[in-house]
């Protein structure tokens, strides 16, 4: 049975008037505890990750700057992120919890999944933005190469957005590869996560996104991710797998215009099970409460290899042109580093 890791302390951090607030959980939480096929899920509360292991990611100054203003009484940080006074203990649960569930992986041999907000992967080394105030699975990569010596970490975000603070971080690291599948960035915030975006130095050929264009669906999503996921995972050979997961590609989100619906999520999970013996999965984004709870239930069952729930046949005759000739880029311009 898959561990989920979750911490009420969560909804602490929240703010009714914005779409990133306590009520994402509340619903998951709700379908969990109605599910009877996750009866027996185990729910263990994570650890707050230290400072020294946000330090590890985040500068000094970032860090003393997120306390201060909590211990002030919070506010909007930027244009679209907040804080309360809670926030920055929550922000380090939240890290946190991306440590414990990869403990909990490498100990048990399992799939987990952090279900824990503040989100993570806009935040950079230098600043909070687009919702999240530390980068969640940065922190844990940083972890686990210190104390349990991992070298190759995989990481596959599917949030609509692209992940620019985990990009940065790792964006000269050979031992990071980070794959995103996100919305055509001239359409949607943060701007970024164009093909070129492809790393630098030795980091070259290890930032791998796919840009979509509006208004994809599950067709144009599971033919580029078919023809690029498993080759490229199996010429990298990573140590470790993580999945940043968000539900906001789906049709019903109010905060992108892609066309997922469903299906699509237990169909990566589904991926990422069979591409590595245990995934690690962190909840980035999504912001329709009665999609989180329905996906969220889709995507545990799929982590239990329920195989009933991970069967999805999807007829791919009408994929778009341009997610062809998007494949086509992205072949051409990874053709120094991988074979697709």
């Amino acid at each position: 049975m898959t561990v989920l890791v979750y911490s009420e302390e969560y909804r602490k951090h929240n703010d009714i008037y914005h779409p990133e607030n306590q009520g994402r959980l509340k619903v998951i939480m709700d379908y969990i505890e109605k599910d009877d096929s996750l009866r027996d899920l185990d729910i263990v509360s994570p650890h707050p990750a230290s400072k020294n292991d946000i330090l590890k990611v985040h500068s000094q100054s970032h860090v003393n700057f997120i306390e201060d203003f909590c211990s002030k009484g919070g506010g909007n940080i930027d244009f679209d992120t907040y804080a309360t006074p809670d926030t920055y203990q929550i922000a380090k649960i939240s890290a946190g919890g991306a440590i414990t569930a990869s403990q909990i992986a490498l100990e048990n041999n399992q799939s987990t999944y952090s279900i824990g907000r503040p989100p993570g992967h806009h935040a950079t080394s230098q600043r909070s933005m687009g919702f999240c105030i530390f980068n969640n699975i940065a922190i844990a990569i940083e972890y686990l190469r210190e104390v349990y010596e991992i070298k190759k970490f995989m990481v596959l975000d599917c949030d609509v957005h692209y992940g620019n603070g985990t990009a940065d971080i790792f964006y000269q690291d050979p031992d990071v590869l980070y794959i995103s599948i996100h919305q055509d960035p001239r359409t949607i915030f943060p701007g970024r996560g164009f093909v070129e975006e492809m790393g630098s130095f030795k980091g070259e050929g290890f930032n791998l996104c796919m840009p979509m264009p509006s208004f994809s669906n599950n067709q144009d999503y599971i033919y580029i991710l078919e023809k690029i996921l498993k080759p490229v995972a199996d010429q990298f050979q990573p140590d470790f797998h993580f999945m940043d997961i968000g539900f906001d590609g789906h049709a019903n989100d109010p905060l992108s215009n892609t066309n997922l619906d469903d299906d699509f999520y237990p169909w990566i999970t589904a991926q990422m099970n069979e591409i590595a013996q245990k995934t690690v999965l962190i909840l980035e984004g999504g912001y329709d409460p009665e999609t989180m709870g329905r996906c969220n239930m889709k995507v545990l069952n799929a982590l239990n290899n329920h195989k009933e729930n991970n069967d999805y046949n999807v007829d791919l005759s009408h994929v778009s042109d341009e997610t062809k000739s998007l494949f086509k880029s992205i072949k051409d311009k990874f053709s120094p580093f991988f074979e697709f």
